[in-house]
């Protein structure tokens, strides 16, 4: 017999599903100390770069090593990335992980990161994300900047109408446009958006980084473009440097 159990909705709160953006830590060894180098290298001048993000680890790449949990969590929060959860660890390693306070995650998908092969570009330490956002509108820099300024348009693009001088930094994860010299470093796509180009009327970088694969003023660039209007993007996992006006 069927009974009829009657019920009301809470008048409290309510449960439903949700989609909630992460960045993703591919975790390759566990020695934190030289993750803890590396992560300095890569992040210690861009403090802001994270705003308290959402994270998860992946421990697939790291094999059956035993992790510090406790240590790698407040490596990471120093960061200001909030480690919410771990996926693809051995049974070993995600008991851990739930023990430090991490959730489960293995229904978690990566978007693909640029293939690992031979490149003429050299790969940065950059974290992938789970999910990009496309940029809704961009962030506009009207004044010059200056070494030692850097400018970062989370979630959007980036458009600077004065010059980036030498020893200044522009980053954006979407696309950036610089009406005007481009002499410091400008990094595009920084959470992994392969379609993100740079743009500039005078192209003379230290840096140009698109989606994590970068190139320094240590290979000069071609007379055709050194100081024209050009632009910079991601082609077959290689950056392509082109003229605006070919």
């Amino acid at each position: 017999m069927t009974v009829a159990i009657a019920g009301r909705a809470p008048a409290t709160f309510e449960i439903k599903s949700a989609n909630l953006p992460l960045v993703a830590l591919l975790l390759k060894s566990a020695d934190l100390g030289t993750l803890a180098e590396e992560l300095q290298e890569r992040f210690g001048e861009m403090p802001e770069f994270f705003d308290h993000d959402p994270l998860v680890i992946d421990l697939a790449p790291l094999g059956a090593a035993d992790v510090d949990f406790e240590r790698l969590l407040k490596l990471l929060s120093a960061y200001r990335l909030v480690p919410v959860a771990a996926k693809g660890g051995t049974e070993a390693q995600m008991r851990e992980a739930l023990k430090a306070g991490l959730a489960a995650a293995p229904e978690a998908a990566l978007i693909p990161t640029l293939s690992q092969g031979e490149r003429e570009e050299e790969p940065m330490q950059a974290l992938p994300p789970v999910v990009i956002q496309q940029p809704a509108f961009a962030l506009v820099v009207d004044k010059p900047l200056r070494s030692g300024q850097q400018v970062y348009a989370r979630g959007r693009d980036l458009v600077v109408m004065s010059m980036v001088n030498p020893g200044a930094e522009v980053i954006a994860d979407g696309h950036i446009h610089v009406y005007a010299p481009l002499r410091g470093k400008a990094i595009a796509g920084a959470r992994g958006d392969t379609g993100a180009r740079i743009l500039t009327l005078c192209l003379e970088p230290e840096l140009v980084s698109i989606a994590g694969v970068y190139r320094t003023s240590e290979n000069p660039l071609p007379e055709s473009l050194r100081g024209k209007p050009a632009q910079v993007r991601l082609i077959d996992d290689k950056l392509v440097m082109e003229p605006l006006n070919p």
